[in-house]
């Protein structure tokens, strides 16, 4: 057995900053793409992944290019967990116990997993705690919106590493900017022709983000509840099974999939490990909506309603019948962004000055991500958020 010893100040530096004093909050940004200035973080290199390869080989080149940025990370994490376990015992447990879980995911994704291990050198466990990682923490930002022809467009903010070591000198989240070096675009093909395209992290095998050419749109968003993803991570230690995992089931629906009703009855039905939010967008007038998720079933499927005047939905981390925590509404500004800009004028361009306006962009986003499903493009932007700039409205 081990003491869990917490360092107070890891906790309260960031809190205290987020509870400070501070205006950060911004009117709606404009002029902001094509990215440049202080906000671009940097372009997100492509890769290709051939689903004709073996499962073990797949991540071979994507690795390799990544190799040092992966170990920077989970160097990281380490020295996270063993801040929280001075003893190191929390380390030598997730060695110890995690790679007994990757027989147990399905297929391909057990063998992705392990080929990662292999070319980069990382102890098995700890890149199966990287993969897992949704059903722990993440939080987000995405939005479909439908223009006056009747196109869709399908937008987002990923947003990573709340509390999970903070920066003093930088005021910034550790985890956070390790693991911008690590987004990369991937093109997964077969038989030499994309089935769909998605902005992910090297050594990661689920999709958070991903665009089936033509057909649909998809994002992942954390929803908070006490029936969290460590509940089904437990549970699925102790032999239930019965459920996906959030992020591999995003996957096998890009893959799968070939119709934006087919891919939502598949995120409405199928049990999940962890409460999500899915945000779906199709191909045609009104195909858009959110989904919310527990980890049994959907509770609402809130939709694109032209004839009531919604034509975009948009979600963040809160049941949308709620208000969003006060801390962080990064709803309200979200909304009245998209309203001052109009449908007339929805594009790359405004959805990308939306989602660089604070709080929407704040010290935990990673990365942005636009998507146009009628042309299968997809653009990802890494992101920058100079001080002062949380997640929280006022600092």
């Amino acid at each position: 057995m081990f003491r869990l010893r917490v360092n107070s100040a890891l906790f309260l530096a960031p809190l205290l900053f987020l509870l400070s004093p501070g205006n950060d909050a911004q009117e709606c940004r404009s002029g902001m793409y094509p990215p440049a200035g202080p906000t671009f973080g940097g372009d997100v290199p492509w890769f290709t992944v051939s689903l004709d390869e073996p499962p073990a080989g797949r991540w071979s080149a994507v690795v390799a290019a990544r190799k040092a940025e992966l170990l920077t990370m989970i160097q990281a994490i380490k020295e996270l967990a063993n801040s929280l376990v001075p003893s190191g015992e929390l380390v030598k447990l997730v060695d110890r116990v995690f790679p007994l879980i990757v027989d147990t995911l399905p297929y391909p994704f057990n063998e992705e997993i392990k080929g990662i291990a292999d070319v980069s050198s990382v102890p098995l466990g700890e890149i199966v705690l990287f993969n897992i990682f949704y059903e722990i923490f993440t939080v987000c930002t995405s939005v479909v919106a439908e223009d006056l022809k009747g196109n869709l467009y399908h937008s987002r903010n990923l947003d990573f590493g709340f509390l999970m070591g903070w920066d003093r000198q930088n005021k910034s989240w550790t985890i956070t900017e390790k693991l911008k070096p690590l987004v990369v675009n991937v093109d997964f093909q077969r038989n030499n022709q994309t089935v769909f395209k998605s902005t992910s992290f090297a050594g990661y095998v689920g999709m958070l983000t991903g665009i089936r050419p033509n057909i649909f749109t998809l994002t992942i968003n954390e929803r908070f509840n006490f029936d969290g993803g460590y509940v089904g991570i437990l549970e699925w230690i102790l032999g239930n099974r019965d459920a996906m995992w959030v992020s591999f089931l995003a996957r096998s629906v890009l893959e799968n999939s070939t119709s934006y009703e087919e891919a939502k009855k598949q995120l409405t039905v199928t049990e999940v490990l962890a409460p999500a939010y899915f945000i779906l967008g199709g191909n045609q007038s009104g195909q858009g909506c959110v989904i919310t998720r527990t980890r049994t079933l959907a509770l609402d499927v809130w939709e694109i309603e032209l004839k009531l005047g919604r034509w975009y939905v948009l979600e963040t981390n809160y049941d949308h019948w709620d208000e969003p925590f006060f801390l962080d509404d990064r709803r309200t500004p979200a909304m009245t962004c998209m309203n001052r800009t109009t449908q007339a004028n929805i594009s790359f361009k405004t959805l990308y000055d939306v989602l660089s306006t604070k709080p929407i962009l704040n010290k935990l986003t990673t990365y942005t991500t636009l998507m146009d499903v009628s042309t299968g493009r997809l653009e990802s932007y890494l992101r920058d958020c100079p001080s002062p700039c949380s997640p929280c409205r006022w600092r």
